[in-house]
C-alpha cells in the first residue's frame, strides 16, 4: 500500500503535524508494509502558479499544445496522488481556510483534461477514488457547539478534492489549540482520531507484512514519532 503524506505547517512542532503523524501511525499499525511518500509543503513550499502554467491552462488549444515544461510539476504531483492508495493531509487553519502552501498544491492537481473533465452538467473527476484523511488544527473553534468562527477550509477542500474524484474523505478537527498544553492536546488528538475508519485500508493490506519505507521527493520528511513538548 502507498500513503501520500502531506504537511502544511511551517512549525515543526505544530499540532497539525502531530495530528497527521498520528494518522499515519494508525495506518502503519494496520499496514506495516506501506510505502510513504512525503510532501512537506510547510518547510519546502511549492511555487505559486507560474506564467507558463497559467498560459497552458488558458484555453483548450493551449492545453492541447502547452509550452514546454509548463505542466511538469503538475504532472509529478498528479502522479503521486494516482500512485497513492491513501492520502493523509495535515494542515493548520489559516484565517478561516487552508494555508497558501496547500492552495498551491491544489492549484497544481486540479487540471482540466487531466484530473477534471468539463461536461454539460459540470466538472467531473477523472481520478479513481481513495481514502483522504485530513487532520485540521485550529487555535479557535470552527465546528461543534463551541464554534465561534466561520469554516471555509472544510467545504473548500472537500469540494476541491471531490472535483477530481477523491470523494472518500474524513476530516479530523483538533480545535482550541491556543488554549491546550501538550498533554491536553495529545488527549484531544486521541479522542479526535477515535473516529478514524481504517476498514478500506485493511482490505488493501491484508497480505502486507514488510516494514514501512519512507521516501522523500525533494521535500524534508519528519520522524513519525509524536513529540510531547514544543
Amino acid at each position: 500500500m502507498n500513503i501520500l503524506h502531506i504537511d502544511n505547517s511551517p512549525r515543526q512542532q505544530s499540532h497539525s503535524r502531530q495530528l497527521s503523524a498520528a494518522i499515519v501511525k494508525r495506518l502503519l499499525e494496520v499496514a506495516p508494509g506501506a510505502d510513504i511518500i512525503r510532501r512537506d509543503l510547510g518547510t519546502d513550499p511549492l511555487p505559486q502558479t507560474a506564467a507558463l502554467y497559467a498560459a497552458a491552462l488558458a484555453s483548450p488549444a493551449t492545453l492541447a499544445a502547452p509550452p514546454a515544461g509548463s505542466l511538469d510539476l503538475s504532472e509529478q504531483l498528479v502522479r503521486e496522488v494516482e500512485a497513492a492508495d491513501v492520502v493523509v493531509i495535515g494542515t493548520p487553519m489559516h484565517n478561516l481556510t487552508i494555508p497558501s502552501v496547500l492552495k498551491a498544491w491544489v492549484d497544481q492537481i486540479l487540471r482540466v483534461g487531466r484530473t477534471i473533465k468539463s461536461t454539460s452538467v459540470g466538472k467531473v473527476g477523472m481520478l479513481r477514488d481513495r481514502p483522504v484523511l485530513i487532520g485540521v488544527a485550529s487555535g479557535g473553534f470552527f465546528t461543534g457547539e463551541r464554534a465561534n468562527q466561520p469554516d471555509f477550509l472544510t467545504p473548500y477542500l472537500s469540494i476541491a478534492l471531490s472535483s477530481i474524484g477523491l470523494k472518500s474523505q474524513q476530516f479530523f478537527p483538533l480545535q482550541g489549540t491556543a488554549f491546550l498544553n501538550w498533554e491536553q492536546a495529545a488527549e484531544t488528538r486521541d479522542k479526535t482520531l477515535a473516529a478514524l475508519d481504517v476498514t478500506a485500508v485493511k482490505r488493501l493490506t491484508e497480505i502486507q507484512d514488510q516494514p514501512a519505507m519512507v521516501a522523500s521527493v525533494g521535500w524534508n520528511h519528519a520522524d513519525l514519532a509524536l513529540p510531547r513538548h514544543a
